[in-house]
């Protein structure tokens, strides 16, 4: 049974890559954020699936923050697809609460990973958390800033500490009998998720160059 749920997870993270590589092709925000957001859906049942295979335990805070990227990106999807005065303001006002809970939340990550810290890596492992703490904050803001550079720059930067520092790899333990394990079977699904973020923003790059059209009603943070 837990065979299944790993194949699962793994046909979910497939079409995670297919979504997310298209939401970076997308000019156009509205569309942007339901696309991310469609994704961001069966991101978190991905990580489902992986926790039936391999116990919730192991999976919860990765459950968590995918519904809670699915729920932030959805919200902005109506946000700008309605694009009206208010609307914006409400837009605003949630993007304050989301920095909140990521900011509340990073900093609780960086405090108990201090405290379970080896002797010796303590240093080592809060700059890690700090970056993804930053990188993760950055591309907050950057997904609703207004044009289409600063959501594609901030994702290279926390996709790229992601894969260096927090990429969800899932190992599966394969047991004998007596409960010795004899290998592992690597969950890759994480790593190449994010490696198709930062891929999709060098192709939309190359495909419209720094020069790409900004989408034809912005946001404009600082006259709301």
């Amino acid at each position: 049974m837990n065979n299944i749920w790993f194949v699962l997870a793994q046909l979910l993270g497939l079409v995670v890559i297919i979504l997310e590589f298209k939401s970076y092709q997308i000019k156009e925000k509205s569309k942007y954020f339901f696309t991310t957001g469609t994704a961001s859906i069966f991101w978190t049942g991905m990580f489902v699936c992986i926790g039936l295979a391999t116990g919730m335990d192991t999976q919860l805070a990765l459950i968590v923050a995918a519904a809670y990227s699915a729920m932030r990106n959805l919200v902005f999807w109506r946000v700008f697809a309605i694009d009206t005065p208010k609307s914006k303001k409400f837009g605003i006002r949630f993007l304050l609460v989301m920095v909140v809970i990521a900011s509340a939340a990073g900093i609780f990550a960086i405090i108990n990973a201090a405290n379970n810290a080896p002797d010796g890596m303590r240093t080592q492992i809060l700059i890690i958390q700090i970056l993804g703490m930053i990188s993760a904050l950055s591309f907050v803001v950057g997904q609703y800033w207004p044009g289409v550079h600063a959501v594609r720059i901030t994702i290279v930067f926390y996709a790229a500490i992601v894969l260096l520092t927090q990429t969800p790899l899932n190992i599966i333990p394969i047991t004998d009998d007596y409960g010795v394990v004899q290998n592992f079977r690597w969950n890759i699904m994480g790593i190449v998720i994010e490696a198709a973020k930062i891929i999709s923003v060098i192709v939309f790059y190359a495909r419209f160059g720094f020069k790409a059209n900004e989408e034809n009603a912005p946001l404009k943070f600082m006259k709301r």
